[in-house]
């Protein structure tokens, strides 16, 4: 077991990749390593075509699986989203909110997120709350800035009650998909200020609950340095996450 206050939180972010077979085959591998999931939470978010087929092989297992966006309205006139209640019909227990590739490239608001993670939770979702802040922010000094505006935003509806089934992702843009990793100092620097803000709003007991999770250019060769930061209760996992044999070192990185 370890000796963290809170469980390590491995997840893996397929983003629009793999196929259907692909998909089946990489779930089979890595359910077949998990053991009982006692010692750290392991999840992958998928493209929502493959949700259903996804939570039927990793079934019986402890492995989560997630829906990588959502809107805020049951039904309605929203042609191509999907609702928190469709996720939880075709299996899936969890849900990014807020992915930085949400935010930039499709233009989703800040006022949008207190919102979607509001519906996830009451949904019976369990959210990641993606934040992070892009290199022009951070040459600007703007980070802390940057991760409060949209703490502030994501957490507009959260309840103290609420605060063991929500999760926080810091995934600095400029890190993401582009080989480089934000220095340990940096990543130990961005957490604290998390914690200290989430403390804040909602007091340090419920704050003890939330982990906080690294994310961005997370590969099996800094898993271990990542986790290492006292700050850091598990890791994002982008590309890596996309074969067994790059996502299982990163769930064992301290085996």
């Amino acid at each position: 077991m370890t000796h963290r206050a809170r469980k390590p939180y491995i997840a893996g972010n397929w983003k629009m990749n793999l196929d259907r077979s692909r998909s089946l085959d990489l779930i089979k591998t890595v359910k077949g390593r998990l053991g009982d999931g006692g010692d750290r939470e392991v999840a992958f978010f998928v493209p929502s075509i493959y949700l259903a087929d996804v939570t039927a092989v990793a079934q019986g297992s402890p492995l989560g699986v997630g829906g990588q966006n959502c809107w805020f309205e049951a039904n309605g006139a929203f042609t191509g989203e999907v609702a928190p209640r469709m996720l939880r019909e075709v299996g899936a227990d969890r849900v990014l909110v807020g992915h930085s590739e949400r935010r930039h490239i499709f233009q989703e608001p800040d006022d949008w997120m207190g919102r979607k993670v509001r519906t996830a939770l009451d949904s019976d979702l369990l959210p990641i709350y993606c934040i992070g802040e892009t290199l022009d922010e951070r040459k600007g000094n703007k980070t802390e800035r940057v991760l409060k505006r949209q703490l502030e935003s994501g957490f507009e509806k959260v309840l103290a009650v609420d605060a063991h089934r929500v999760t926080v992702a810091y995934e600095p843009v400029w890190a993401i998909g582009t080989g480089e990793t934000a220095t340990s100092e940096q990543v130990a620097t961005a957490h604290r200020s998390i914690r200290k803000w989430i403390v804040q709003r909602l007091g340090e007991e419920a704050a003890g609950l939330i982990r906080i999770l690294y994310g961005g250019s997370v590969k099996p060769d800094n898993a271990k340095e990542l986790m290492s930061i006292d700050s850091v209760d598990g890791l994002l996992v982008g590309g890596a996450s996309l074969q067994a044999e790059t996502f299982l070192p990163i769930i064992e990185y301290d085996r």
